[in-house]
């Protein structure tokens, strides 16, 4: 067995596992650690004859894994060392170390919690942190504290940059060995970030001709996803040599493809393999010195606006860029350019962002339910799931019928419960349940596998095309026979688990058209996305979760109403999504098939158009109505809530207010003011009358159906009934509406001011020392006027302004007005409204 780095800290490593139950191992890039570590484990006592169990997060990682581990041992793949992917794997009755997907794990442990038969589980490259390993570390600490007390199950996580911290806050007692490893020096070189004009492309072709040039070996090139990689591939064909090979390398991919991307080249040619994080870790590729770093990667976000996960291209964690890097130097000295400036590495965060964090938390949702823990807080986490993206997960859950609403809480379903055993998202699990119920398994099982693969054709989004094109019915290109097979295969795949793991098959629907049934399979998996035109022959679409999505300019499925659309997506922030991939929906499957999904109810509402209640029973598919029936009789309790929101929502403006009700208000609400706490007057204040709508109007509101009918409400009585007795009578008392003045006449009091204002000339207010006091002893203010009642003064205390401002008044007024009165003492004068003067009687 060769000498790897990672050797050095083996002894300790061993030693770590026989005291401590969990162990943090830290190894650079090329140590050796994932194929080494396990096999060096194997005949650990700790481990008593039992089995290993090694997470890969991807599925080419882990066969290469357990491929090299096997030619190490000088066996072949599925003896001593095996591998399971989703949907293949090669296992023997020998088996003792199995290098698995993340999936496989949550389903193991579904099956049998205490993982009987397996003494150590490897988490490997554990910095992805992807919600598979978060969970499947969860649900292994449960299961060790519930079932494993007398030998308990031993935790390692590996990877060459981890996140401390958090790991810490987790296992605190785990100690971390450090493997320096003898990873070779990389030369750092950064060209700088391409400018707004420059494409990605080109600037990634002119490095790798750079690279060619300057240096020796093979090229790595990391890239954010396929798109990419084709139009890098487009764009170097033409410009290379023929002694360089051109390999892409991604998920997608026929694992031949990968193969080949992997293996060394034929001897005096150089490859250049465009590749997706895929190739960040785990993977040793032949020949590689060079790496072009794209610094982009793409990760799948969930929306919350629009429930849905959409696609980002996101700039790289530094610690990413680092383990980029590090290929270059896995087998001899080696540089990596970086598509970027020294200065804008350092701003790079340091760890990537949790998927469990970012993504659409359906599938956790589900297993968590088939696990029996509705709270995450039973669970130990890195990160806690988000409550609103686990909500939406449930209420989704809800829709599929895998979880029902119990008094205890959620409950899985028994279709739930077949849905969870399934390895692919609920929605698709969903969509070959029902397939298989209704007799159409194999349809199902091939639309989820076209579903499950990227689309194989360009153009329009007519989904029976894809099919046809999967039955033969459509020639398929040279370039996608591989696909096409693949897909092929996966639909035989889907099957076997249906057979498995669902039971009878049922009978096949015979109220649906054959042509049909592809899009009632597609709307049961997407009830959400069942969409319905805008306007007669537009490509404007809304989807029955509310969201509006866009057919492209000409597409034949235009001139269908209705579609179940399987795929669409956009950019957060666009007002709608584009439509990839959808089927036409036949309108009369409402009254059939996909009766279940269609919820009737009673709906009264305030048409806006026409400014009247109307009551209709509608049946609707979540926002879209199927079809609506106008009902004559509107119960009175419904409309009135809905006139009460009406008033809150424009305002009470609505209501038939004039100057006479709007006086008397504010009088009441003087009072209120000026009332002792505790005191009998209501608050008649805007904010107080439109949060007791319910107490005060709505008894009122039965004869009202439409905008015209507010005016014939007697306003002044509705609110004057709010003052209990003896209230109105003392309103005149304390608040009236006008007071009488020493020149024998009267003048209204403004309550609109506080304290209320009583404007009045200044010659009627003569031989008055005291300042009216209304209310609860609140002096009014006195705006004293002119002749032409303009304002002189402002006082709430009469005597002070004869003894003291009246004099700078008299002596301005009386050169403007010598016609009226300007005593010297103003106190013991006759009060007049006119010039006329008046004698003091004798």
């Amino acid at each position: 067995m060769s000498t790897l780095p990672v050797s050095d800290v083996l002894d300790q490593l061993c030693a770590a596992l026989s005291q401590y139950d969990d162990v943090v191992l830290e190894a650079p890039p090329g140590a050796g650690k994932t194929t080494l570590v396990p096999l060096e484990l194997l005949p650990h006592p700790e481990l008593a004859g039992q089995k290993i169990l090694m997470l890969e997060p991807r599925r080419l990682a882990a066969r290469m894994a357990a491929t090299r581990m096997a030619e190490q041992l000088g066996e072949s793949v599925g003896m001593i060392v095996g591998y399971r992917v989703r949907m293949d794997s090669k296992i023997g009755a020998d088996t003792r170390i199995e290098v698995v997907t993340e999936g496989i794990l949550t389903r193991m442990l579904q099956d049998d919690p205490s993982l009987e038969g397996y003494g150590l589980v490897i988490f490997d490259e554990f910095h992805e942190r992807s919600l598979d390993a978060d969970f499947g570390l969860a649900l292994a600490l449960q299961g060790r504290e519930l079932f494993r007390e007398d030998q308990p199950l031993k935790l390692l996580l590996m990877s060459a940059t981890l996140d401390k911290r958090v790991i810490e806050q987790l296992l605190p007692k785990a100690p971390l060995i450090s493997s320096k490893g003898r990873m070779y020096p990389v030369d750092i070189r950064y060209l700088g970030a391409p400018g707004r004009d420059q494409r990605l492309d080109q600037q990634v072709a002119r490095a790798v001709q750079q690279a060619l040039e300057d240096e020796s070996g093979s090229l790595l090139v990391f890239l954010p996803g396929q798109k990419e990689i084709r139009s890098v591939m487009s764009v170097l064909r033409g410009q290379l040599s023929d002694s360089v090979m051109l390999a892409p390398l991604y998920g997608d991919l026929s694992i031949q493809a990968q193969q080949q991307a992997i293996e060394p080249p034929p001897p005096g040619q150089r490859k250049v393999v465009l590749a997706t994080n895929i190739a960040e870790t785990s993977l040793t590729i032949e020949g590689i010195r060079v790496v072009i770093d794209a610094g982009l990667s793409r990760e799948a976000r969930l929306d919350p606006a629009s429930g849905m996960t959409r696609l980002h291209t996101c700039r790289v964690s530094r610690a990413a860029s680092i383990q980029r890097a590090g290929r270059a130097g896995r087998m001899e000295p080696g540089c990596c350019y970086r598509l970027w400036s020294e200065s804008q590495q350092e701003q790079l965060a340091a760890h990537i962002t949790p998927e469990i964090l970012t993504t659409d938390l359906t599938s956790l949702a589900l297993q968590m339910a088939r696990w029996g823990v509705e709270d995450p807080a039973e669970l130990r986490w890195l990160n806690q799931p988000p409550e609103a993206a686990l909500n939406q997960g449930r209420e989704l859950l809800l829709r599929l019928g895998a979880l029902q609403a119990t008094a205890s809480g959620l409950q899985l379903t028994d279709a739930g419960a077949m849905m969870a055993q399934l390895p692919l998202h609920p929605r698709l699990a969903h969509l070959l349940l029902v397939g298989w119920q209704r007799g159409c398994g194999k349809l199902a099982c091939d639309i989820a596998a076209l579903l499950s693969e990227r689309d194989p054709l360009s153009g329009d989004a007519d989904f029976e095309r894809r099919l046809h094109w999967l039955k033969g019915d459509i020639v398929c290109a040279a370039s996608h026979k591989g696909i096409l097979q693949r897909i092929r295969q996966l639909s035989q795949q889907f099957y076997r688990l249906c057979s498995r793991h669902l039971g009878k098959p049922g009978q096949r629907p015979v109220d649906v058209l054959e042509s049909a049934l592809s899009a009632v399979l597609i709307a049961q998996a997407y009830p959400d996305r069942i969409a319905a035109q805008r306007r007669d022959g537009g490509g404007d679409y809304q989807l029955s979760g509310g969201r509006a999505v866009r057919l492209a300019e000409a597409d034949p499925l235009a001139k269908h109403r209705w579609l179940a659309v399987a795929n669409c997506g956009g950019m957060q922030g666009q007002s709608a999504d584009r439509v990839f991939l959808a089927a036409p929906l036949p309108e009369a499957l409402f009254d059939t098939a996909l009766a279940g999904l269609v919820q009737q109810q009673k709906v009264v509402e305030w048409d806006r158009q026409q400014g009247r209640m109307c009551c209709e029973l509608q049946r609707r598919i979540g926002v879209l109505v199927v079809s609506r029936e106008e009902l004559q009789e509107i119960p009175l309790a419904e409309k009135n809530q809905i006139l009460i929101d009406l008033i809150r929502k424009q305002g009470l403006q609505l209501l038939p207010w004039n100057d006479a009700i709007a006086d008397w208000r504010q009088r009441v609400n003087f009072l209120y003011g000026a009332q002792p706490e505790g005191g009998p007057w209501p608050d008649l204040s805007d904010q107080a009358l439109l949060a007791n709508l319910e107490q005060w109007l709505a008894p009122w509101l039965d004869p009202v159906s439409h905008i015209n009918h507010f005016s014939r409400l007697d306003l002044a009585s509705i609110l004057k009934g709010m003052l209990a007795w003896p209230l109105p009578n003392e309103l005149d008392k304390l608040a009236p509406a006008r007071l009488a003045l020493p020149s024998g006449h009267s003048a209204a009091i403004d309550y609109s001011d506080n304290p209320p204002v009583l404007a009045v000339k200044l010659q009627e207010m003569f031989g008055s020392t005291e300042t009216p006091v209304i209310g609860y002893g609140v002096a009014v203010k006195i705006h004293l006027l002119s002749p032409a009642r303009r304002p002189l003064a402002v006082t709430q205390d009469l005597a002070s302004f004869w003894a003291n401002s009246y004099r700078d008044v008299q002596k301005d007024m009386k050169g403007r007005y010598p016609k009226h009165q300007w005593p010297d003492n103003p106190q013991e004068a006759l009060p007049s409204d006119g010039i006329k003067r008046k004698k003091r009687p004798h």
